[in-house]
């Protein structure tokens, strides 16, 4: 009997690479519901199985996953014909080297499989950090800057993250756009910093009440070889620290973008209308709650993430 299953649509099936938490909403858990409403079939590789995220006081339990494992389950999906109609590679919270590295095996394993006008889409986060400090090993950053950004389609860096794989100081809107073009020399045609608190007073406007998301794409030009075209939003900064949002976030970059594929303003208005949506609904349900964890109401913010509201305009800034 072939068991392999050729009618699911590649271009809605994606296998998602990342963290996975027992409660809460991180990594996978804040990736696959939203990616399930948008109609996505998701395939789900956990790189670590952890009884909560990082963040709690009391430490969490759990075990982390290897680039032999990987290697092992990818060999299992192979051998039944399971990879065969994958469109889109998502990966997110990775703290091995030798599970980094396996990554690269599979996606390469899944774009020799894809026949022609189907090629596999690879979204990367990289996650590192977020203010000033590393969630992994610091030798995975030359790994990403080098061999796996390399290899994607779109990249969603928060400031920190760009910073640490451009080597630039992203203080400001002309630096942020610098660090943009150097993420598209290295391949991606879309760059999406998901985060940018600018401190510098040049920055009118902007500070700790306004956070900035910024997204390039990189598109052939007849006259020029290339045109970038930028386009940002600002968003109102909410009381709190959320974990979970740029795991979320990339999970609907990577939705709106297969969906929108040429307009990339609809997809930022779509995708952080959402976030605000998810994140508002999160502070005024843990602040009438009085909890502190402010793990993200994915549940609650069902209808959000289905018909995100119009909340922002995207605007053009090169």
């Amino acid at each position: 009997i072939d068991t392999r299953n050729h009618n699911m649509d590649h271009r809605h099936r994606v296998l998602s690479i990342q963290s996975h938490v027992v409660h809460g909403y991180v990594g996978n858990k804040a990736a696959v519901f939203p990616l399930q409403l948008l109609g996505f079939d998701v395939d789900i590789v956990n790189s670590v199985h952890f009884s909560n995220h990082t963040g709690y006081p009391n430490g969490f339990e759990g075990d982390v996953l290897d680039g032999d494992q990987l290697k092992t389950i990818l060999e299992g999906l192979k051998r039944n014909g399971l990879l065969e109609n994958v469109g889109h590679v998502l990966t997110g919270y990775i703290g091995k080297e030798t599970f980094l590295r396996g990554v690269i095996d599979v996606l390469q394993t899944l774009r020799n499989l894809s026949t022609e006008g189907k090629r596999v889409r690879y979204v990367c986060d990289p996650v590192l950090g977020d203010s000033g400090k590393f969630y992994v090993p610091q030798n995975l950053v030359a790994i990403y800057r080098d061999e796996v950004i390399p290899l994607a389609d779109v990249v969603t860096p928060n400031q920190f993250e760009a910073e640490q794989l451009t080597g630039i100081s992203v203080c400001n809107m002309e630096a942020a756009k610098r660090a943009c073009r150097i993420f598209h020399d290295m391949g991606p045609e879309l760059v999406v910093i998901t985060s940018l608190v600018f401190k510098d007073e040049g920055e009118v406007g902007k500070g700790d009440k306004t956070i900035t998301i910024l997204a390039s794409s990189r598109v052939k030009s007849e006259t020029v070889g290339y045109e970038d075209e930028l386009w940002s939003i600002d968003s109102p900064i909410l009381p709190g620290r959320f974990t979970g949002t740029g795991d979320l976030c990339a999970a609907l970059l990577l939705g709106w973008t297969a969906k929108e594929p040429n307009n990339l303003p609809l997809v930022m208005q779509k995708v952080i209308s959402t976030m605000y949506s998810v994140i508002k609904t999160t502070w005024e349900q843990s602040k009438s709650l009085n909890e502190k964890n402010n793990e993200l109401r994915l549940i609650q913010s069902k209808k959000a993430i289905e018909e995100p509201p119009s909340l922002f305009e995207a605007q053009r800034v090169a």
